[in-house]
């Protein structure tokens, strides 16, 4: 009996790939739950098998009050063979889904960020399942490319973004929308990335319609856009039709941010671009004819361009450019600065020549409500009218009487009053005359 039973551990040792070691753990421990259901068994007991012969014994035990055992003898029950034969069975197939759950785990723990290529089996609105052989992989709707179909028994590469331990197995997350993807579909066509010649510096993808990729090469006689494309473009055209037909654009990397950002807009050709460090804004000059190519649809190059470098993108033509010039010519600006009042604790404005710093809601109030109906030069000067100018007002519900003031301080000239159809009578105007002192008036 127990030849056989060690044949057939040997067996699953070869098929299923766990060690004897483990199966021989694993039943020690149902023996032992078996011998104490056992009538007048020992509260402890201990279970050993010897891995050549398969002989069992089993050891009862007394523990003190620390769990040290005081004594051990051996109690090994007359049938119990039988009783091995019945646990086994059900111990052994337990322990073996244990233990191919963990080998599988292990497996794929470490490759998280790796590449997989798996056939399609199920496919719905949640989520899309993938046969990697001892496992399957989960493909999320979220990690799905828009408009792209799966169709059941085809391959199809993704890349891990997870590995979950669960209590049926490892679950393995899988996506078609991670930039990594990109990266290993390269790795896979390119000699020169997996040697390390050359290098990704960095990656925007917009999945299933574009994506713009920065290379780099530690060898000045390899060029890593040549390398990338491949001869006739061969290398770029299988990464291509791996992502079905997503347009890839490879540009070289550069430490310069201007060039770095004229060749991240590309195709589009750029005059000028003007980095300010400050805001994080490239304000790129594209002449007319290139201002919607550098933009792209729906400002896809843009938004990929800005991604790939790092800069906030501000895409201007010549004429745009021009017209902003003419706007701003001639204008005088205000040099000085906002600082903050000691005093008051408000920001003020302080002019770069100097003087009274002057707050916000003074620089909105303008001028004081006493100076509001003079001129300029009245402000200036702080003067009324000159003498000899008429100030002509005519009363409450007269206001259709027009006046025309005399044009010199003339005491002997005549008043033309001219008055509307509409007034009720002419004779209740008043007619007010400014003359110089000394002199009368009528």
């Amino acid at each position: 009996m127990n030849f056989e039973l060690m044949e057939a551990l040997q067996v699953i040792e070869r098929e299923k790939g766990v060690s004897m070691d483990t199966l021989l753990d694993a039943l020690a421990n149902a023996l032992v739950s078996a011998y104490k259901r056992i009538p007048d068994a020992a509260e402890e007991a201990v279970v050993t098998i010897d891995p050549e012969s398969g002989e069992m014994h089993v050891y009862a035990q007394e523990l003190d009050e620390d769990g040290n055992v005081v004594r051990e003898w051996e109690d090994t029950p007359d049938d119990f063979g039988r009783i091995a034969a019945q646990t086994a069975k059900q111990v052994i197939l337990q322990r073996i889904r244990e233990a191919e759950r963990e080998m599988k785990y292990e497996e794929y723990a470490g490759r998280e960020g790796d590449i997989v290529t798996g056939i399609i089996q199920q496919n719905d609105q949640r989520y899309t399942l993938l046969d990697l052989g001892k496992v399957e992989a989960l493909l999320p709707q979220a990690e799905q490319v828009p408009y792209e179909r799966y169709e059941h028994g085809a391959r199809l590469k993704a890349y891990i973004v997870e590995v979950r331990k669960t209590s049926k197995g490892p679950q393995i997350v899988v996506s078609r929308t991670h930039p990594g993807l990109i990266k290993r579909l390269f790795e896979l066509e390119v000699p020169e990335i997996s040697d390390g010649i050359v290098e990704f510096k960095a990656v925007a993808r917009e999945p299933g319609h574009r994506t713009k990729i920065a290379v780099w090469s530690n060898d000045a006689n390899v060029d890593p856009v040549g390398a990338c494309v491949g001869a006739r473009g061969a290398r770029v055209r299988m990464v291509v039709n791996e992502l079905r037909g997503e347009k890839v654009d490879i540009v070289p990397f550069s430490e310069d941010s201007v060039d770095f950002v004229m060749k991240a807009l590309s195709p589009a050709r750029v005059k000028e671009v003007r980095i300010d460090e400050d805001t994080g804004t490239a304000e790129v000059i594209v002449p007319d004819y290139q201002l919607s190519l550098a933009i792209g649809k729906e400002g896809q190059n843009a938004r990929l361009a800005a991604r790939l470098t790092g800069w906030r993108v501000d895409i201007k033509s010549e004429t745009q450019l021009a017209e902003e010039a003419a706007a701003y010519e001639g204008e005088e600006w205000a040099e000085g600065e906002w600082v903050k009042d000691e005093a008051t604790g408000e920001m003020v404005w302080k002019p770069a020549e100097g003087g009274e710093g002057v707050s916000a809601q003074q620089w909105a109030a303008g001028p004081p409500a006493g100076e509001a109906g003079q001129s300029p030069s009245d402000q200036e000067t702080g003067q009324s009218p000159p003498a000899g100018e008429a100030e002509l007002s005519p009363p409450a519900g007269e206001a259709d009487a027009v006046l025309e003031p005399a044009p010199e301080a003339d005491p002997e000239i005549e008043l033309e009053v001219t008055v509307e159809e509409t007034a009720p009578a002419a004779e209740e105007v008043a007619v007010h005359v400014v003359v110089d002192e000394g002199e009368a008036g009528g």
